[in-house]
């Protein structure tokens, strides 16, 4: 086991006392600090992966491609489920660091999407995302510390090994709802009370780090080529997940954005028990502390629109949706494809994103896909939607997006990845398998 010790990262005074020819001027000479991003970045390089040169990029990317996240190591754009069973998926950089836990500190694998400091989201080749920040003196954050190698300690954990199932809701009354809500959910990770995706380090800079693996098991968003069955979950010796390379490949979500689909994305953590099963996160309840559901620009969420009872057959190209669909689809190889108001090109992009759940009053088969937020506010004033019956707030908050929409009260951790054009889909970019 490695010996953990805090690094201060403060500069250590050092001065060189250099004689002038005149004057005797004293000329104090300060090393360079060692930066927390040249730390990350160092650990990959020791780990076997290839850091980010922001300087440098190993990957460009064309307008049409459109990606985010300019440390990512290559993306597998096929949604031909029949070519490939996982669907899209993007192969990231990963880290190892140590959860504490009540038998002490445990090795841990995770991912770094944002970071609320711009010049380190420049350096690691993240999304910057200055709203995260306001997570601080939540309590819906966690801390984490240096190890005297370079790896961060979480104060909290996660557990990979519970079996994820999830039982379908029955028809309600008026026969508007069929499949969600979920008649039971067990999430297939549950993360201890102090595990917080949102992770302050030692400078004050905010992170969004979420963790992929440890000894338990490893995420359920890590494909298996063998399946996503129960016997494929918590398989460490998933290809997918390549310690000795520093990288691992995750499954991409679809969405809605602005009229056009693709808006690819991941799930990591969710706060509420149901999302983590429908769309195969870890639960992490301490989540539910970060600042405030309901309210835009203000906190450090981000609303989006899941609907509760989307068509569940496509009837015009633009597919299913909604959380009935994927709560129907076996094991839930269906996205919801979510609405989403705006992407990490904004700097009022979070990756928390504050689910404000819609409901159709309207027969399945006059139900469209939602496509837009301008389309969404549309249908709640003409009453094709209504607020889910199942939120928590009960009437609008101060929420800028929409005057109409309501809080559902879960938080869902959704790092947008990409949002490519549709001449992008079905080709591959960079190295999106692991060697």
């Amino acid at each position: 086991m490695k010996k953990l010790k805090l690094i201060f990262l403060s500069i250590i005074t050092a001065s060189i006392f250099t004689a002038c020819s005149d004057d005797d001027a004293v000329i104090v000479v300060e090393p360079p600090v060692v930066s927390e991003s040249s730390l990350l970045l160092e650990s990959i390089r020791q780990d076997g992966g290839i850091p980010f040169n922001a300087d440098n990029p190993a990957l460009t990317f064309t307008a049409e491609q459109n990606v985010f996240l300019p440390s990512i190591l290559g993306i597998d754009f096929r949604t031909d489920r029949s070519v490939v069973p996982a669907g899209p998926t993007a192969r990231f950089p990963m880290f190892q660091g140590w959860e504490t836990t009540p038998s002490g500190p445990r090795e841990c694998y995770y991912v770094i999407t944002e970071s609320s400091d711009r010049e380190m989201s420049r350096e690691l080749g993240v999304i910057f995302s200055p709203r995260m920040a306001e997570a601080i003196g939540s309590g819906g954050e966690q801390n984490a510390t240096w190890t005297d190698d370079g790896r961060l300690v979480f104060e909290g954990s996660v557990d990979f090994s519970p079996k994820r199932s999830l039982t379908a809701g029955g028809t309600s009354a008026d026969g508007l709802l069929f499949g969600f809500p979920p008649a039971e959910v067990n999430p297939g990770a549950i993360a201890d009370g102090a595990w917080s995706s949102y992770v302050v380090l030692p400078s004050g800079v905010v992170i969004n780090a979420q963790l992929v693996a440890n000894s338990t098991g490893i995420h359920d968003r890590i494909p298996h080529p063998d399946g996503n069955g129960p016997s494929q979950e918590d398989d460490l010796n998933n290809p997918n997940l390549a310690i000795d390379q520093a990288s691992v490949v995750m499954q991409l979500l679809d969405g809605w954005h602005n009229g056009s689909p693709y808006y690819f994305h991941i799930v990591t953590d969710t706060s509420d028990p149901g999302p983590a099963t429908i769309e195969l996160g870890v639960f992490a309840p301490r989540l539910a502390n970060l600042p405030t559901f309901g309210l835009f620009p203000g906190g450090s969420m981000l609303p989006f629109s899941p609907t509760a009872n989307g068509r569940t057959t496509d009837t015009d190209g633009f597919g299913v949706q909604g959380l009935n669909s994927a709560s129907l689809s076996d094991r839930q190889v269906q996205d919801p494809t979510n609405t989403f108001p705006i992407d990490p090109s904004d700097e009022r992009y979070a990756p928390m994103w504050d689910a404000h759940i819609t409901e159709f009053t309207v027969p399945e088969s006059e139900r469209p896909i939602l496509r837009s937020f301008d389309q969404i506010n549309q249908l709640l004033a003409d009453g094709t939607l209504i607020p889910f019956r199942g939120n928590a707030n009960p009437s609008p908050l101060a929420n800028s997006l929409s005057d109409l929409l309501t809080a559902t009260g879960a938080i869902i951790n959704c790092p947008v990845i990409t949002q490519p054009g549709a001449s992008v889909i079905g080709t591959q970019i960079g190295s999106p398998r692991n060697n």
